[in-house]
């Protein structure tokens, strides 16, 4: 099944676990398509699921009082994006996950990682890993939010999404890196100023 390239390359590589073992667990997921601006998740529902970007790419963002997005993450191909307070609590989420572009998303059961360990104990440290990786980042940002100027979170935000300046509007990136348009602006001019190019 050619839809299960990705997954099957990023399973083997991350958590090593034959390539082959993906396909003979089709009780732990779902291929799911969904159109640009299609939802995967809204406020105030329980997320049920981890999805995993084969295809395209998601976004995960939160609406404050105002109405105002307030981008929490990119997802393009391989990466995992989900609200982990809702799926390992069973809280109401407070965020929307939505497809920036056509996307082919795999949903992973609430199960699926604890189900891969017991069928392949040698993952377990792999496993572990791959969360304390997922807690390291989101420290990095909250951190980033509050000390770093403006254009180091923007070089920031190249370093870890080298491809999705040509993939979003630049509002979106602006609500991500928690700065108005106007100020990214002024930012990729100074860049542009020093001679800088993303690579």
């Amino acid at each position: 099944m050619d839809s299960l390239q990705n997954i099957s390359n990023y399973l083997s590589e991350v958590l090593e676990i034959p390539k082959e073992a993906v396909a003979t667990c089709g009780n732990l997921y779902t291929l799911k398509k969904v159109t640009k601006n299609e939802l995967l998740l809204s406020e105030g529902e329980i997320c049920m699921d981890t999805f995993f970007v084969e295809k395209g790419l998601l976004r995960m963002y939160s609406l404050d009082r105002n109405g105002k997005e307030h981008i929490i993450q990119f997802a393009p191909e391989n990466w995992l994006i989900s609200d982990r307070s809702s799926l390992n609590f069973n809280q109401k989420s407070k965020y929307y996950i939505e497809a920036v572009e056509d996307s082919e998303v795999f949903l992973l059961s609430k199960d699926f990682f604890t189900s891969m360990v017991e069928k392949f104990p040698q993952t377990a440290e792999n496993n572990d890993m791959l969360l304390q990786k997922h807690i390291r980042n989101l420290q990095n940002r909250v951190n980033s939010l509050l000390a770093d100027t403006a254009e180091e979170r923007y070089m920031t935000f190249i370093k870890m999404y080298p491809e999705i300046l040509l993939r979003v509007p630049q509002w979106m990136v602006a609500s991500y890196l928690g700065i108005t348009p106007e100020s990214l602006s002024r930012v990729r001019k100074e860049l542009a100023r020093k001679n800088f190019v993303p690579s």
